[in-house]
């Protein structure tokens, strides 16, 4: 006999389980058709807090109707069991990462179609206020049409720390598509959904994570100190305008991301086609502002047949905010220019007692054609007289000058 949720669910086989949830395919005896019935793990329903985050957010997503965005019909609590369920639509096809498991790689037109199908579904529900918090392979499907649908808007993670996240049991899946602010605690925005994108695009251009890690701390350290190698290195089939599109998403500020998920769709379809700005020049996006200074892409090293690409090392960064500006200097650099100026007064005053000296010399020698005794005499006493001058005046310059 078949489980049947709220007298109107018959429940089939398993379509995925994960560390807060089973999806099966189930049958609306209602309306008679399939629909896929997402249930509560047993120790979530037993935490009121996470219920009614799992309640608020069921509502909002059942008020997302896009063709990119899978669809919640229902959810409520199955009484006689205590299990709390999501009825969605019933997508036929394959997950992103059921994709990547099977082919590794994907061309680049095949890999932007998928993401530019994701990137209308998210901007959809970022202009109706819904966060996804979640953005990972596994929630991006694709239908047998070649539809892409983001799934899983009924449960969004909202929790704010460490251990609640580890308690459901979700960091080894989730980790390396979390955002920094994120797995910081911080309260996130669109452009937390927009970093996990970028890392499924990096994914799916590569084959590789950008970050490797086991835990939250581990996955915060290596986005502080390490830039991943940009996508052209590894892949000839990016162009370097798609590569940096693809490390700004991966920005470790969410303000130096996308402002939001239709741009970051077309800065990725314009860097398909070789039409953006090249890594030289957006180099600054990944490693956040506090780096910008030592961020050179060509520190990056390509990947070789033989030798993975390899990660270029980061100055650690304390702190993710801005660094406070640094005081203005002291006024040291006016000295010099005082300097300047005494100087140039000193040049003038000294070319002035020149012309002095030449005037008085061109009298001298005027009064020293007489040919008077008296003259003579005039001549070398005024000569006298005149360097007693030039030693006078020389000595007040240097004393007014100091």
């Amino acid at each position: 006999m078949s489980e049947v949720l709220a007298g109107r669910y018959e429940l089939g086989e398993r379509l995925g389980v994960g560390g807060m949830s089973t999806v099966r395919l189930a049958r609306d005896r209602r309306l008679e058709r399939e629909v896929a019935v997402k249930v509560l793990a047993e120790h979530l329903a037993e935490d009121p807090q996470f219920v009614a985050r799992f309640r608020r957010e069921a509502l909002a997503a059942a008020r997302l109707v896009h063709p990119n965005i899978v669809q919640v019909f229902d959810f409520g609590l199955d009484e006689p069991t205590g299990r709390h369920y999501i009825v969605m639509e019933r997508i036929r096809g394959q997950s992103a990462a059921e994709i990547l498991r099977d082919r590794g790689i994907l061309p680049v037109n095949e890999a932007l179609a998928i993401v530019s199908h994701a990137c209308r579904g998210l901007d959809y529900a970022h202009r109706n206020g819904v966060v996804h918090r979640d953005i990972k392979p596994g929630n991006l499907l694709r239908s047998e049409e070649g539809t892409v649908k983001v799934a899983d808007f009924g449960i969004a993670r909202n929790m704010g720390d460490e251990s609640s996240i580890t308690q459901v049991g979700s960091v080894l899946g989730t980790a390396a598509y979390l955002a920094p602010e994120q797995a910081h605690g911080e309260e996130v925005g669109p452009q937390a959904d927009l970093y996990g994108l970028g890392v499924v695009t990096y994914q799916l251009l590569s084959g590789r994570l950008p970050y490797e890690a086991q835990s939250l701390t581990e996955l915060a350290l290596k986005q502080q100190r390490e830039a991943p190698a940009l996508l052209h290195k590894m892949n000839p089939e990016v162009t370097p305008q798609l590569a940096a599109a693809v490390d700004r998403a991966l920005a470790l500020d969410p303000r130096d991301r996308f402002a939001t998920a239709e741009e970051m769709r077309a800065a990725l379809v314009d860097g398909a086609r070789g039409v953006g700005t090249m890594p030289e020049d957006d180099a600054t996006h990944a490693l956040g502002s506090e780096t910008a200074a030592t961020s050179v892409s060509p520190r990056r090293e390509q990947a070789t047949a033989d030798q993975p690409a390899v990660v270029v090392p980061r100055r650690p960064q304390p702190s993710r905010r801005a660094a406070p500006a640094p005081a203005p200097a002291a006024a040291a650099p006016a000295r010099p220019a005082k300097r300047r100026r005494r100087g140039a007064f000193r040049r003038f005053l000294t070319m002035l007692l020149v012309l002095v000296i030449v005037v008085a010399g061109a009298l001298v020698a005027i009064i020293g054609t007489s040919s008077s005794n008296n003259a003579v005499q005039l001549r070398q006493y005024t000569g006298h007289k005149a360097h007693e001058l030039i030693d006078e005046i020389t000595q007040l310059i240097n004393d007014n000058t100091r």
